[in-house]
């Protein structure tokens, strides 16, 4: 079958999808699933720039630690099971 075809046959596909959406109202449940979600974001308290560097710098630090103890305590294991031939 050539493309044009292909494109015919998923164009009606669509167009049967979306007027059944419409039919069963999903489309309007959609739009106000998304009106509400924005005015939801407009609520919020967004962070400043400096607040958002900082959060980002605490975060890194806070992951090179648990990074750093966790190679420590593999490293802990390893050696005591190597020592007893485990």
């Amino acid at each position: 079958m050539s493309d044009l075809t292909w494109i015919i046959i998923w164009s009606v596909v669509a167009v049967i999808v979306f007027a059944w959406l419409w039919k069963a109202g999903q489309l309007v449940r959609l739009a106000a699933y998304v009106r509400e979600t924005r005015e939801e974001l407009r609520k919020c308290s967004w962070p400043t720039w400096d607040e958002l560097k900082g959060s980002t710098v605490l975060i890194f630090i806070a992951i090179l630690a648990i990074g750093g103890y966790t190679v420590l305590v593999d490293q802990v294991f390893f050696r005591v099971f190597m020592l007893f031939k485990l």
